[in-house]
């Protein structure tokens, strides 16, 4: 019987221990490199009015021009409110253009203008310069290994999103 205890109790602290201590500090790690990225692209692009925040708008908006703005917010993983006010921003800095959709007057289409498309190659070679940076020094291997759990990682994230629209519908 006390076995059990014993058993139940050894689960117990490795369930905490896990959960309280390692995932917080894999998480701080997660939320660093993130913070650490948007002072990177401040530092490379501060001579343009883009805010480090918009940069993701800009690679979605000339990827796919035209896209509605609620599914831009799904894409970006970004609340509606937050991509309003940062669309407002992009719009009076020149990057962006939002129409009506002619087929659903309710829709609002979101489209890159030439300013954007001219600030791209710069915005990518950003983020060439900081993937560079970060990785140094990892092998091949542990490139490929990284990339797929963060990929499952972000699939897992996203699935997350996902149940929470369709639940707020």
């Amino acid at each position: 019987m006390w076995y059990n205890i014993v058993a139940s109790a050894t689960v117990a602290f490795a369930t905490i221990f896990f959960w309280e201590i390692k995932m917080p500090k894999f998480m701080k790690n997660i939320n660093t490199v993130s913070r650490c990225i948007t002072l990177f692209r401040a530092d490379r692009v501060q001579d343009c009015e883009l805010s480090p925040y918009h940069h993701g708008y800009i690679f979605a908006l000339c990827r796919d021009p035209g896209v509605p703005q609620d599914r831009l917010a799904q894409e970006l993983c970004i609340n509606k409110s937050n991509v309003t006010r940062h669309l407002a921003a992009l719009e009076e800095s020149g990057y962006v253009e939002r129409r009506r959709c002619e087929e659903d007057r309710r829709v609002t289409l979101v489209f890159p203008t030439e300013k954007a498309y001219a600030i791209l190659p710069r915005l990518r070679e950003v983020t060439r310069e900081w993937n560079e940076y970060l990785t140094e020094g990892l092998d091949e291997a542990e490139l490929e290994r990284f990339a797929e759990l963060l990929s499952k990682m972000a699939d897992r994230a996203r699935e997350y999103v996902k149940t929470r629209e369709e639940a707020s519908e």
